[in-house]
């Protein structure tokens, strides 16, 4: 929520309304594995719905200031993750944006035809936008003082406040409420903060496509749903999508193992949509198993190139990201397990 907007009006004293008080693989207890991105960190204690939308704002930000963690704790303090959130100076939707600012930094991120700050995609990754603009400019200020403290200040109070004190306005501005929202939501950030997850080097396609796709760990698996735009509901088709009797996966926003895949390397590799295509896509660039390197493609069929059904990207040491299965989630798993290891087909290099 804003103290004001701009430094047309960083003069101005506007009360704020408090509404809630680089990435390792790991599995939990469950088998499923936790999130995070690289340069970021874990995350945990989020509604799922926010989930997805954090990570994604986090892996866009190329600012090592801006991590999964303190997006969670500045959404928490700014709604509660309340979608309905609004304050009495005007602030909307779960991360607070007064209507000029949500003008400068909405898109539609989710991609439902509107851009608004009420929906969850649309505020996140506008959240992530500005507080990323944000860190630029306390990193290039040289301000005294930790550069999240300061983007926190300019996003609560417009950053002509910042620059009046040359640092985070002190507690006799604005009756303490800039002060007091940047120290909560520095300390409350740990409870936010999950172990780390898959940490992935290098450059290149297959990394980069690895990184990627780790940015959607924890996402559910929706038969026939998502894309190169990223996960949505998918379908039923008389055999598949099914959980306990209903049709899980038309009412389930996810991926299923190729869309993974091909929202991992899109747009620089446009593979097919189905396993079996993607492994007719690249099968004149077969790789050995034990010259697997991050991001190759891994198989399992039932019986030929024509009967393929899953297909999974190499994470590194042993492991593979994947979608796997109706009722789990995207999340890394060993490959000697991920599926039936009498199945395994072969691996390709897109």
């Amino acid at each position: 929520m804003k103290v004001f907007m701009g430094a047309a009006a960083a003069a101005l004293a506007v009360i704020v309304v408090v509404f809630g008080l680089i990435a390792t693989l790991i599995v939990n207890s469950d088998g499923e594995a936790e999130a995070a991105t690289d340069g970021g960190g874990g995350l945990q204690g989020v509604p799922p719905e926010f989930r997805t939308w954090i990570l994604q704002a986090d892996a866009e930000c190329k600012e090592p200031g801006l991590t999964p963690a303190l997006l969670a704790a500045q959404l928490a303090q700014e709604s509660g993750f309340r979608t309905t959130a609004r304050s009495t100076v005007g602030a909307q939707g779960p991360a607070q944006f007064m209507p000029g600012t949500w003008a400068t930094w909405g898109r539609d991120a989710d991609g439902n035809g509107q851009t608004s700050p009420w929906d969850i995609g649309d505020a996140v990754m506008a959240q992530g936008r500005m507080m990323c603009s944000l860190l630029r400019q306390a990193k290039a200020s040289g301000y005294p003082g930790d550069v999240r403290a300061l983007a926190l200040a300019g996003y609560n109070a417009g950053w002509g406040a910042v620059e009046r004190f040359r640092g985070v306005p002190p507690k006799s501005f604005a009756a303490g409420q800039t002060y007091h929202y940047v120290q909560l939501i520095l300390a409350s950030m740990s409870k936010y903060q999950g172990p780390g997850l898959l940490q992935v080097s290098g450059s290149g396609s297959g990394p980069d496509a690895l990184r990627k796709a780790a940015t959607r760990t924890g996402v559910p698996y929706a038969w026939g749903g998502g894309g190169p735009a990223g996960p949505s509901t998918g379908f039923c088709d008389g055999t598949n999508g099914y959980l306990g009797g209903r049709c899980s996966a038309s009412s389930t926003v996810g991926f299923d193992c190729s869309s993974l895949v091909q929202y991992a390397y899109w747009p620089a590799t446009k593979l097919p949509r189905t396993a079996a295509a993607q492994y007719g896509a690249t099968s004149d660039r077969p790789v050995a198993r034990g010259d697997l390197k991050p991001g190759d493609l891994l198989f399992w069929s039932r019986g030929g190139s024509g009967a393929i059904y899953h297909v999974a990207l190499y994470a590194g040491d042993g492991n593979v990201l994947h979608a796997p299965r109706t009722g789990r989630k995207v999340e890394l798993a060993p490959l000697t397990s991920a599926m039936p290891q009498q199945d395994y087909y072969g691996a390709t290099r897109p």
